[in-house]
């Protein structure tokens, strides 16, 4: 169990929170991390403050009127990085978490939220080294509390047990935790699962419905 303690009611930090535990676990399982992309990111982020801050050094030495062609050009150049590293944060990564290759498998995972709904959502794309049309994506989801405490603890292995079960690349590089049982169904549902489970609400709507429609024929009776 992690020691810190969180609010479990703060979706932000129940997402990243659980993000940094994916990318701390795969490294474990031996990947090799990419971090080209956010070295990208970090490159365009300190180029914006090296401008920002040679604007203002040269402004204090030199004055205005010495510098304000130059900070015109710094000016639109900072907006121009901060422009370009939204796009970048945004468009590129768009919640990446983890990117890395292990056994010849490239292996990328996103990860999202939606507003008042408490459940992870991963997209896994991974592809073969050797053969670039070897390549899969899929979705899964599970509710927060799956690994989380009522009071905000942080439990690794229920995490471990899901992932592992749930993603083809993490389960090889941990046959451990990879237990493709109920948990495996839950985080993935087959066609034939989604079924009994959409049958079984459907049973249960026309049984509240048919209580209800009883207790207004007591009441008219009674009437």
């Amino acid at each position: 169990m992690a020691e810190s303690r969180i609010s479990p009611y703060n979706l932000a930090d129940l997402k990243n929170t659980t993000d940094d535990a994916l990318g701390n676990y795969c490294r474990g399982l031996g990947f090799k991390q990419d971090n080209s992309k956010l070295d990208v990111r970090l490159a365009l982020g300190y180029v914006a403050v090296v401008i920002a801050g040679a604007t203002f050094a040269a402004d204090y030495k030199l004055g205005w009127e010495a510098t304000k062609y130059w900070t015109a050009v710094a000016v639109a150049a900072y907006a121009i990085l901060n422009g370009a590293l939204t796009y970048w944060i945004w468009a590129v990564e768009k919640g990446l978490v983890f990117e890395g290759t292990r056994s010849g498998k490239k292996m990328t995972i996103f990860s999202r939220t939606q507003k008042h709904d408490p459940t992870y959502y991963l997209e896994i794309h991974t592809s073969s080294l050797a053969n670039s049309n070897d390549t899969s994506t899929r979705e899964i989801k599970v509710p927060f509390t799956t690994w989380f405490t009522q009071d905000g603890y942080f439990v690794a292995k229920p995490f471990q047990q899901w992932l592992a079960s749930s993603v083809e690349a993490v389960g090889d590089a941990d046959l451990k935790n990879a237990n493709r049982d109920e948990r495996d169904e839950l985080a993935a549902p087959t066609a034939q699962y989604e079924l009994l489970q959409t049958a079984a609400e459907g049973q249960a709507a026309t049984g509240v419905e048919g209580a209800g429609k009883g207790s207004q024929r007591k009441s008219k009776r009674k009437a």
